[in-house]
């Protein structure tokens, strides 16, 4: 059964169960991945043929407010990671479900 919520501990298990690698070995690979993902990400957006394409948009500070109080606060401006999944990859999972 697969966890709603994936750790890179997880992730690092199953590389070494389908592997045969070392659980160390597998960690040290993910972080690494991850790290070399994370470098790319911050000096351009970053495509991944087959997977999908990760873009950095800058959103501009705003009012926000609380619903149940109605309370007005500042949501400064800020970056966030947007994930636009290839073609590719949407057929595969449209064709498991």
């Amino acid at each position: 059964m697969y966890k709603k919520n994936l750790k890179k501990n997880d992730i690092a298990k199953n590389l070494s169960f389908k592997t045969g690698l070392s659980e160390n070995y597998s960690k040290k690979v993910v972080n690494d991945l991850i790290e070399i993902l994370s470098h790319h990400l911050k000096t351009k957006n970053l495509i991944i043929k087959n997977l999908g394409s990760f873009k950095i948009l800058f959103k501009k500070e705003r009012i926000g407010r609380n619903p149940k109080t109605k309370e007005e606060h500042i949501i400064s401006a800020r970056k966030v990671l947007s994930f636009t999944i290839s073609q590719n990859l949407s057929k595969k999972i449209k064709e498991l479900f």
